[in-house]
């Protein structure tokens, strides 16, 4: 495995080149939990959790981390709107990030750290940042004095003399560039003590805590979106490094999920919310519309890009499904060559899918043809590419419930009786009941192909 990756930091493919061999340490920037997630909140768990199955598939140790932020502005104001506790309601969306994770199949991480759970490290690395002459306390505050590290901007390539925080300048700051690690208590607001006074995480700081406590202080991989290169992952690592640790080795961070060019997000209301959009399409048709498009790209979102998808996984599926059904057994298979270059390449989702439709394709060929042999054997590499993509239809994520396997059992039985009346009908010229057949089939939704095999049938859609 010669897996290459496009680090943000040095705006070059780099070799991946584990810190412990065979091991991976990845961090992932995870939700705020301020409200109900959209599409464009999970694409990065999507596209992340592609590289964590492929290398898992080649035999790494994976410590794969997602955070969770549950103390943030946005939740308390949100909150207190609501007239309900900030901590029940972080939890209760938290559990909403959690289902969507679930439904679109994204592995669970190795462990899901909370900001609230690590203000202990957080205080630690404040004092190293003071005691290195980066950071400085004031009116209950502390905060990075951004002068104090020549280095910064290199991440994100902004210039100091162009950096803007977002924050007050005011509460005691001793430049407007200087970003807040932690806020002094106000009435009403939960808050820890410290040496410094009571108060409360900032953004940036619990994230390079978290890293630190659970991947230690230098790591493989920091994978997150791109709107959190600056100044969030910028903070990050100036944080990390002044306070003494070589942080992340890589960075990679996914494109946008827009509408109208725009990035989807709730102050544009521009929401797809995953509930909504899972009354329209499949959990792995929506995964598979989200890991798509290569994952640093934009995904310009519509309806008509989404059903394009749905019904191109469909086509992927029912190749697999019927060859299930015609040879009894599709066991897992391994990947192509074409496959493995695609996804060693910055994971090229889009190419490696280009390889899977091509094999589709030759096993449907051999389906007409009647060799179940050489069907079987494509239909057994789709499955082992489907598996690092998370879609394989045939794993028990995406796999029928009993329920439902048993109404198709019946209705397989009912339509290949019309069936048997059609090809009758169809022998004795009797072409008046065997349309009637057909059609009345069609009004119920089943399409029906003739094959040198016989007839088959499937339902519209899939």
């Amino acid at each position: 495995m010669t897996l290459r990756l496009f680090d943000t930091g040095t705006r070059t493919l780099r070799d991946f080149i584990p810190l412990v061999p065979g091991h991976a340490s990845i961090y992932l920037c995870g939700a705020t939990v301020q409200g109900e997630p959209h599409i464009g909140h999970v694409r990065s768990s999507v596209a992340f959790d592609v590289l964590r199955r492929w290398l898992l598939a080649h035999d790494y140790d994976v410590a794969f981390i997602r955070n969770v932020t549950d103390i943030d502005d946005k939740i308390l104001n949100k909150a207190a709107e609501a007239g309900r506790p900030w901590w029940e309601w972080a939890a209760t969306y938290e559990r909403a990030f959690e289902w969507a994770y679930d439904k679109l199949g994204v592995l669970p991480p190795s462990y899901l750290p909370r900001a609230t759970g690590v203000v202990t490290q957080m205080i630690e690395m404040m004092q190293r940042l003071i005691d290195n002459g980066h950071a400085y306390a004031s009116e209950g505050n502390v905060y990075f004095d951004v002068l104090s590290y020549p280095e910064y901007g290199q991440l994100s390539g902004h210039k100091l003399e162009d950096v803007h925080q977002g924050e007050s300048a005011g509460e005691g700051k001793r430049d407007a560039r200087d970003f807040t690690l932690w806020k002094a208590a106000k009435p009403g607001e939960p808050s820890w003590p410290t040496p410094w006074g009571a108060g409360r995480p900032g953004w940036h700081l619990e994230c390079s805590a978290m890293a630190e406590t659970y991947l230690g202080p230098e790591f493989d991989i920091h994978c997150g979106g791109l709107d959190l290169v600056f100044p969030h992952h910028e903070n990050e690592i100036a944080q990390a490094k002044c306070a003494g640790d070589p942080f992340a080795r890589l960075w990679l961070h996914n494109g946008w999920v827009t509408m109208g060019g725009e990035k989807m997000s709730k102050s544009l209301g521009n929401v797809l919310s995953i509930p909504n959009v899972l009354e329209r399409v499949r959990p792995q048709e929506l995964r598979y519309y989200l890991g798509s498009a290569h994952y640093r790209s934009m995904l310009e979102y519509s309806d008509h890009s989404l059903e394009v998808a749905a019904k191109s996984y469909q086509g992927i599926e029912a190749f697999v499904l019927k060859t299930r059904d015609r040879a009894g057994d599709v066991p897992l298979g391994k990947w192509t060559d074409a496959f493995a270059e695609a996804l060693d390449e910055d994971l090229g989702v889009p190419k490696a899918l280009a390889e899977v439709h091509g094999c589709v394709h030759e096993g449907n060929k051999a389906l007409d043809a009647g060799d179940l042999a050489a069907a079987v054997e494509v239909a057994s590499r789709v499955r082992g590419m489907l598996a690092i993509l998370g879609i394989d239809p045939l794993d028990p994520q995406w796999a029928q419930g009993s329920d439902t396997e048993a109404a198709n059992e019946a209705l397989d039985v009912l339509v290949h009786a019309e069936l048997d009346r059609r090809q009758q009908a169809r022998a004795d010229k009797n072409w008046a009941v065997a349309d009637g057949v057909r059609d009345r089939l069609a009004a119920a939704g089943i399409e029906i192909t003739d094959t040198p095999n016989g007839p088959e049938w499937s339902l519209k859609g899939r």
